[in-house]
């Protein structure tokens, strides 16, 4: 019984720690928020199309030198 006791006043001592962390943290706003938030998106949909074309590239580049007889 005392080790549960034990853990049950270490739960609650590390969730009233998270509680005073989460009041510290600074919240943007939404314009902020939303701002980021494309920016993310599009940043992403931009080096995913690099990707894809480097893909594309290298994988015709390695099928046209695996295809050469000679």
């Amino acid at each position: 019984m005392a080790d549960s006791a034990k853990a049950d006043k270490k739960a609650v001592k590390f969730l009233d720690g998270v509680k005073a962390e989460f009041k510290k943290i600074s919240w943007p706003d939404k314009d902020s928020l939303m701002k980021q938030s494309v920016a993310v998106l599009v940043i992403s949909l931009v080096v995913g199309a690099i990707i894809a074309v480097l893909d594309f590239g290298l994988q015709y580049g390695v099928d046209f030198i695996t295809t050469l007889h000679f």
